[in-house]
């Protein structure tokens, strides 16, 4: 009994739920930096335009922004869903067609030398050269163009991503399968893939947020007028300033969803990879 006794935390044994309020505790702790960080950052802006008199085509206050995004809410919410459409059905495909070259790569080490450098090549290429080129391609009115440009931008970070989790197996799971003669698709469903989880979500992050700006600046070059690069072009034309980075803020909202979108996928894949708070 006193053994047992002593091993108690008093801390619990006083309140047991102690360590319930702590590991609500420390989510809410790690969000509290940046959050200050980003509320002094407003404040020093605001109090930059404000007294130092910048023109609000340099840089409008975040008053100013936050009133125009407010008034034009409904407009900001209907582009975005435009804009949000294309971005994810573009990334939807690029991250497909990325996982499903790199399996084949990772069958075929020659296939994954020859293929590493036209990925590459293929995610230089600028936006602002693509875009144009693909909008001549096809119908002024089609969201193709976009949803392209977006699949294309997308595809270098999984594919690279994936195929070097697919290419780091662990040996003894390549020899436990060898002595059971499981090749192919089945090596690569029980071995391979689950292997290359972390690689992929890695580079489904970094996709998930390129998603999102490959697709507004692919909707600089014309096309179907009903996105939010469209109409920050046509705001910042017209010289409405605020109401051109209220689109902006959207834009940044629409990425950080995409991001905490794929945060959410990936706890719900690899469950076990979850941190106990």
């Amino acid at each position: 009994m006193t053994g047992s006794a002593a091993a108690v935390d008093p801390v619990v044994a006083a309140d047991p739920a102690a360590p319930v309020v702590r590991s609500y505790r420390r989510p809410l702790l790690a969000f509290l930096p940046p959050l200050v960080v980003g509320v002094a950052g407003l404040l020093f802006w605001e109090l930059t335009v404000t007294l130092g008199r910048v023109a609000p085509y340099v840089l409008p206050a975040p008053s100013a922004i936050a009133e125009q995004f407010w008034l034009n809410r409904s407009v900001v919410w209907r582009v975005g869903l435009a804009t949000g459409e294309n971005a994810l059905i573009g990334l939807a495909v690029g991250a497909v067609v990325a996982l499903l070259f790199a399996m084949v790569a990772a069958w075929f080490t020659f296939l994954g030398e020859i293929s590493i450098p036209l990925a590459a090549a293929a995610g230089a290429l600028p936006i602002i050269a693509l875009a144009p080129i693909l909008n001549n391609m096809f119908d002024p009115t089609s969201s193709v163009p976009r949803r392209l440009v977006v699949a294309i931008v997308v595809f270098f970070p999984v594919f690279v991503n994936a195929l070097r989790g697919l290419r780091e197996v662990d040996p003894i799971h390549r020899e436990l399968m060898d002595s059971y003669a499981a090749r192919g698709w089945t090596f690569t469903r029980l071995v391979r893939l689950p292997a290359a989880l972390p690689f992929v979500f890695t580079g489904l992050r970094q996709a998930s947020s390129l998603a999102v700006i490959a697709a507004v600046v692919a909707e600089y070059f014309g096309g179907l007028q009903n996105g939010l690069g469209s109409r920050i072009t046509s705001a910042a034309a017209n010289t409405a300033y605020p109401r051109a980075w209220a689109f902006v803020v959207g834009a940044c909202v629409l990425g950080l969803v995409f991001y905490l979108a794929t945060l959410g996928l990936e706890r719900l894949a690899m469950p076990w990879r979850r941190v106990n708070t």
